[in-house]
């Protein structure tokens, strides 16, 4: 099949997406996440997984080791896919989120001009001042990888602009999601 094949040119006022990836490093019963810089246009001073956008040519395993290693310097290994997000933000073009889980291969991380690198314990996340999903994705991510699957949901915001997350039918009951 050839890229006309692929059918783009005629797909091009369908609903589009821009591939994203997050990873949640671990290591020990912590998780790394980053404090987003003061200076970052999104989620200033708040702990957020590592991640970015994958890049034309990559595929999205290749990006989140790239992000990986760009925001953190570590070397990781067994990583996995454990989530997948659609999220629409209002627009013809959304956000296709895939999320992964990491194991270190060492604790050392050296920070970034994204921001700064600590390690958390999953026990004491509800302390910390998260972007507003991780709460939810962290734990469906940690729960996916236990029970052996990856899990899904679409995110959408209502009119008072608050994030609203949907499970698929059939997938909250089977994984326990209320």
């Amino acid at each position: 099949m050839g890229r006309a094949e692929q059918g783009v040119e005629k797909s091009l006022h369908r609903y589009q997406v821009i591939p994203r990836v997050l990873c949640f490093v671990l290591h020990e019963g912590k998780v790394l996440l980053l404090r987003g810089a003061p200076t970052k246009r999104i989620w200033p001073n708040k702990y957020n997984g590592l991640g970015g956008h994958v890049e034309r040519g990559e595929d999205v395993y290749t990006a989140a080791l790239r992000e990986i290693h760009e925001e953190s310097g570590l070397e990781v290994t067994n990583v996995r896919l454990r989530g997948v997000v659609t999220i629409d933000a209002g627009h013809s073009v959304g956000i296709l989120l895939f999320i992964f889980l990491a194991d270190a291969v060492t604790t050392e991380a050296r920070p970034s001009e994204e921001g700064t690198l600590e390690w958390v314990p999953l026990s004491a996340l509800a302390t910390y001042d998260v972007v507003e999903d991780i709460r939810v994705v962290l734990p469906q991510a940690l729960a996916a990888e236990e029970e052996g699957h990856i899990f899904y949901a679409h995110y959408l915001y209502d009119d008072a602009d608050n994030l609203v997350i949907v499970w698929p039918a059939g997938a909250a009951a089977a994984h326990g999601r209320a």
